[in-house]
């Protein structure tokens, strides 16, 4: 979505907490499972081997507050981030949960577009000393609007591949949609693909259209889709985790 903030979330007390004693309403028992941590502000779940998602919190003018999901790849205590939390205050939470409780080593954070929901957290990031990556389109666009928030240290044009432990991590522009910017990102050991905004979870609306390329967005989809055949596990910007239909779902919604 197009996020600005509205208000700022006040600061909470991090608890780390066992999944059984802070079950969400409404939660499966595979979710139970996976949810390693929880706060006012994070919720972080492990939905593979070597992927957790994080989700954070955005105060909205249209939409209220918002969830909104990014990934964390692992290997041999090294991690990646797709994506940082809504804004500086549960960032430097997630870092901490990291750090502290795994522990990894957080090499690199990588934006998936411009908006706030991507990129409200980078400052902290950039305290902690952690490179931060997104495309050159994502950093033209922060740079052009005189953004709030830093600006990625590192650009690329079409594909970014990182190594995480002995593992890759990819990167990559394959058309506009959510914004002219948004990317994809993807990691081929666990089968997982954090398709950010640009993919929408089932049952989702068309959601905030302001920067939208609307004309283009079905056919980006379909090139993600041609792209990454073996994707099982798909998370969208907002909203719930699932397989292929997101894909398929996302495509229809914008043909």
């Amino acid at each position: 979505m197009g996020l600005f903030f509205t208000s700022c979330h006040h600061r909470h007390e991090e608890q780390a907490h066992t999944s059984k004693t802070i079950a969400p309403k409404g939660a499966t028992e595979q979710e139970i499972d996976s949810l390693v941590y929880q706060s006012e502000n994070l919720i972080i779940r492990k939905i593979s081997p070597n992927v957790y998602e994080h989700t954070s919190f955005l105060m909205t003018d249209g939409f209220g507050k918002v969830p909104c999901n990014g990934i964390i790849v692992v290997d041999q205590g090294e991690a990646i981030v797709f994506d940082t939390p809504a804004d500086n205050e549960t960032s430097a939470e997630l870092i901490t949960y990291f750090s502290k409780n795994e522990p990894y080593t957080i090499k690199a954070v990588i934006a998936t577009h411009f908006h706030g929901d991507c990129v409200g957290g980078l400052n902290t990031f950039h305290k902690y000393q952690i490179p931060s990556y997104a495309n050159n389109r994502t950093i033209a666009l922060l740079k052009q609007q005189k953004s709030e928030f830093d600006i990625p240290e590192n650009g690329f044009s079409d594909t970014l591949k990182l190594t995480v432990g002995d593992k890759k991590v990819e990167a990559a522009f394959l058309g506009e949609g959510h914004t002219k910017d948004n990317i994809i990102g993807y990691f081929p050991e666990d089968n997982v693909l954090f398709g950010g905004c640009l993919i929408k979870e089932v049952g989702a609306e068309k959601g905030n259209l302001e920067d939208a390329t609307i004309e283009a967005w079905a056919e980006t989809v379909e090139k993600v889709k041609q792209n990454h055949p073996q994707a099982k596990i798909i998370i969208p910007g907002h909203g719930k985790q699932g397989g292929v239909e997101l894909l398929d779902y996302t495509i229809e919604l914008f043909k």
